[in-house]
């Protein structure tokens, strides 16, 4: 069998990129740092766990530890930002529905610092999907 030389440069370049892409990736992957999602995951059923109708009371509650669990794992994840809105602003582009969690964020804050807040069922399952999203979007679930 014969060799083309302008094969054999084209099959040479081809693996040159090919090797040059692969030790980009692996250089560039280790800038972010992997979740422990076992952890995430016990943490998440634990929330999911703590809601009961009987008791109004765990709607609030649930929410505000999911919101703490992504702060957590936005802090773990090295995202920037002094509080968590400035780290959720720079992970803008990580979630797939930003306006989501920025919601039940909005719902977080409106628990921490305003009263007579009532939160429904509703409420509280549409926003704790919102952070069980956004923990997967993050790798932690």
């Amino acid at each position: 069998m014969t060799q083309n030389p302008a094969s054999f440069f084209l099959l040479v370049s081809v693996l040159i990129v090919a090797i040059i892409l692969v030790v980009y990736l692996t250089m560039s992957r280790r800038g972010v740092p992997s979740l422990d999602s076992q952890k995430y995951q016990t943490k998440w059923l634990e929330i999911e766990n703590s809601l009961s109708r009987e008791n109004p009371q765990s709607y609030p509650m649930a929410i505000l530890n999911a919101d703490k669990l992504l702060d957590l794992a936005l802090k773990e994840r090295h995202i920037k930002g002094e509080t968590m809105g400035e780290r959720m602003k720079s992970a803008q582009n990580i979630w797939t529905n930003a306006n989501h969690v920025w919601g039940a964020h909005k719902i977080r804050n409106q628990l921490a610092h305003e009263t007579d807040v009532h939160v429904t069922p509703d409420i509280a399952l549409r926003s704790l999907s919102a952070y069980k999203q956004a923990l997967k979007d993050l790798g932690a679930i």
